[in-house]
């Protein structure tokens, strides 16, 4: 009787020291983001599900929430540079789509539409102005961080709306990381940011709705990424994962709270943000936010 009740204390005291195990302690990492104030924002016309023109943009409020959430990132400790907006771009305050760089080398982008078009050439103009020297400007269409996400492991690559697949061949020779190919089927998450978010870079960490990709892409990312956070429709279609995270604080859309409490258990500060009036393009956090990895 004594052996089966001393088995049974020993196994209690292992329990309890599993529920007591103290959370992952996270650490933030100092980033350089690139954005661009929506000064000209407005929707005109209709490129993706989320763009109706019929809507009117209150671009003082777009602006405001635009500024929040630049300043939040300061206020966490990264640096933000500007590019300056121009008035026949209306999109342009989508930075994350200009480009890709990873290790200092800057990959540009080819995007899909004629309306978008320019907002290319104002991105590499900037990144020569600002010293940046190993850059190419790509043969088969990509729309930057709108489709490239990139993990310590890995470089994500989305197709299926915007990106070519054979932009994906182009990136993993320019950049000399593996690409893995990931094919998006619902038109609401027209780019793989819409539908899938790194969370911590060097521990290949990721967020993602299986719901936007195909059976073989779904069963991709489950065999590379067993551990990851699987986000509902609810959240997903708030934009929920069109999020940035620098490690620690992952600011996303305000309305994706199914997201808040799974971030805190795996050691996340999530940072509820509003950019609603920019919804109305089609995008959010991580549309607004390129980063530049030196």
């Amino acid at each position: 009787m004594s052996s089966r009740t001393d088995r049974a204390s020993h196994r209690s005291a292992a329990e309890a020291a599993v529920r007591e195990e103290p959370a992952l302690t996270r650490d933030a990492t100092p980033r350089r983001y690139l954005m661009c104030a929506p000064d000209h924002f407005r929707v005109t016309y209709s490129i993706n599900p989320w763009m109706d023109p019929s809507k009117p943009v209150d671009l003082q409020l777009a602006r405001t929430q635009w500024e929040d959430l630049r300043d939040r990132y300061r206020t966490l400790g990264h640096t933000v540079d500007l590019l300056t907006p121009r008035s026949d771009l209306p999109d342009m305050v989508f930075a994350a789509n200009g480009a890709t760089v990873i290790d200092g080398r800057v990959l540009g982008a080819l995007f899909a539409y004629q309306e978008r078009y320019a907002e290319a050439a104002a991105h590499l103009d900037w990144f020569r102005g600002s010293g940046f020297t190993e850059i190419r400007e790509p043969d088969h269409v990509n729309e930057g961080e709108g489709d490239f996400a990139v993990t310590s492991s890995y470089l994500l690559a989305g197709r299926g709306f915007r990106s070519s697949p054979l932009s994906h061949d182009e990136a993993q020779e320019f950049f000399g990381r593996p690409v893995i190919g990931l094919d998006l089927v619902d038109p609401r998450y027209y780019h793989l940011d819409t539908a899938l978010c790194v969370l911590d870079e060097a521990g290949d960490e990721i967020m993602y709705y299986p719901g936007a990709f195909s059976p073989g892409s779904r069963s991709v990312l489950a065999r590379l990424f067993p551990d990851a956070l699987i986000a509902q429709e609810p959240d997903a279609a708030a934009l929920g994962l069109n999020a940035v995270s620098d490690g620690l604080h992952v600011l996303l859309p305000q309305a994706a709270t199914g997201l808040f409490d799974p971030l805190r258990d795996r050691g996340f500060d999530p940072v509820p943000m509003d950019l609603g009036e920019l919804l109305k393009g089609g995008g959010s956090v991580k549309c607004c936010t390129q980063e530049l990895r030196l």
